[in-house]
């Protein structure tokens, strides 16, 4: 007989009360991911490829919903104006989130602002290139050519 039974019990609780609250906890129902672009491209790939494996960590569906339109705004608006509770998140870029700000004028919500960064999935480097014959080798040279373009 232990000394001291409420110990013993005081243990048994602590050791069985996450159990408890993990069968509760999130998520206990499906997890939409809103990618703002059209199907089949590098975000639409990186959604697809995390949902399944987040679908066999979480044992809920988690599914991919592409929203395209406007440069990402649609797809940005539906996470917007989604309840707050986890269950539709937003794969972004920098184009969605930075750059759609300074591009649209009148957005219904603020890219900077109203998102929540959860994770960063992927770094991707981009590259620019042009012809071998093109009039500039170096992106100074690049601003200096559209500079004599420019209508401004």
């Amino acid at each position: 007989m232990p000394r001291f039974p409420w110990l013993m019990a005081l243990l048994a609780t602590l050791i069985a009360a996450p159990l408890g609250v993990q069968a509760q906890g999130f998520p206990s129902k499906p997890v939409r991911i809103i990618v703002p672009q059209t199907p089949c491209g590098a975000s639409d790939a990186l959604a697809r490829i995390m949902s399944q494996k987040l679908s066999n960590k979480w044992g809920q569906p988690v599914i991919v919903d592409n929203r395209a339109g406007a440069g990402g705004n649609v797809g940005m608006e539906v996470v917007n104006t989604a309840a707050p509770d986890g269950y539709t998140l937003l794969m972004s870029y920098v184009g969605t989130q930075a750059i759609n700000g300074a591009l649209y004028k009148n957005l219904p919500f603020d890219p900077g602002t109203d998102f929540a960064p959860v994770a960063t999935v992927a770094t991707l480097p981009f590259v620019m290139v042009t012809r071998p014959d093109a009039p500039f080798k170096t992106v100074p040279q690049l601003i200096e050519a559209a500079k004599k373009q420019s209508m401004w």
